[in-house]
């Protein structure tokens, strides 16, 4: 009996073995891609790459297995231990955003899990806090960035007018507002259902072949470079480049008002979904 068990415990470790190994494999490929994509200077292929290299891997959760192993084993389970904890480090890309209520305006209307906003026609009561919007319809995320890439999408289906990107932590919120990044802000704008300009300080009008159903906005901090893009298309919109941040850069949002009923749909952060 204890030499079947011998002879039992011995096939379940090679078999671990074999499927560590094949697991390494694989992984040190990833880290690889990653490694290769880290440097690459085509944002959009980025995107495109990032997401099939982000789609879930059946893999095992090694910490759960338990055998009597021999030393290769243990060597084995530590090497894939470190290269998931790199891949983790890596695949932080995305960025949950959430609404900040203490930046909006009274009279936007937020939803309980923080993830829509639109306008409404009654002012709510609120503290005018420092950080509040008094003016101008507008909404931050509830977390700023001050270093690396972060990626965030937006359903802006159903409307005639919003605005999207991002702004410096410094901005003024009170009173009325230029969106220019001379004032700290980088962004995107639709107006009357078909017009669509980057607001770059002056203006730049964009040619859009099909109306965006979800925009992607993209920072690099260091390489001073936001990007946005029609998401069902994988298509290009517009990029701020060679622009030079201090600040924290916060997800910045505007809904523009109801206009009676015309422009009541609300702008949704939608999960970043991955294509295979």
């Amino acid at each position: 009996m204890m030499e079947e068990q011998q002879k039992a415990a011995e096939k379940q470790e090679e078999e671990l073995i074999e499927e560590l190994e094949q697991e390494i494999t694989e992984l040190k490929m990833r880290n690889t891609e990653l490694e290769q994509l880290s440097h690459t200077e085509d944002h959009l292929h980025l995107l495109q790459m990032y997401s099939s290299l982000c789609s879930s891997r059946n893999t095992r959760n090694w910490s759960e297995i338990s055998v009597k192993t021999d030393e290769s084993l243990e060597t084995l389970r530590r090497a894939l231990t470190e290269l998931q904890d790199t891949l983790q480090e890596k695949l932080t890309l995305t960025v949950d955003v959430t609404l900040d209520p203490d930046t909006a305006h009274p009279k936007l209307i937020l939803s309980d899990d923080g993830k829509q906003v639109r306008h409404g026609d009654i002012r709510q009561k609120l503290p005018d806090n420092p950080e509040r919007f008094d003016t101008c319809v507008n909404v931050l995320g509830n977390e700023g960035f001050s270093s690396g890439r972060f990626y965030f999408e937006v359903q802006v289906k159903g409307k005639t007018k919003w605005s999207l990107g991002v702004a410096r932590e410094s901005i003024n919120r009170k009173g009325e507002i230029t969106l220019t990044p001379t004032d700290g802000f980088w962004t995107v704008i639709l107006k009357n259902g078909n017009e669509y300009k980057a607001l770059a300080g002056p203006s730049v009008s964009l040619s859009l072949r099909v109306k965006p159903q979800r925009v992607g906005v993209f920072v690099d901090y260091e390489e001073g470079l936001v990007s946005f893009y029609d998401v069902e298309s994988s298509s290009h919109i517009y990029s701020f480049t060679g622009q030079s941040f201090t600040d924290k850069l916060y997800p910045y949002f505007c809904p523009f008002l109801n206009d009676g009923g015309k422009n009541s749909t609300p702008l949704i952060i939608t999960p970043v979904k991955y294509n295979k």
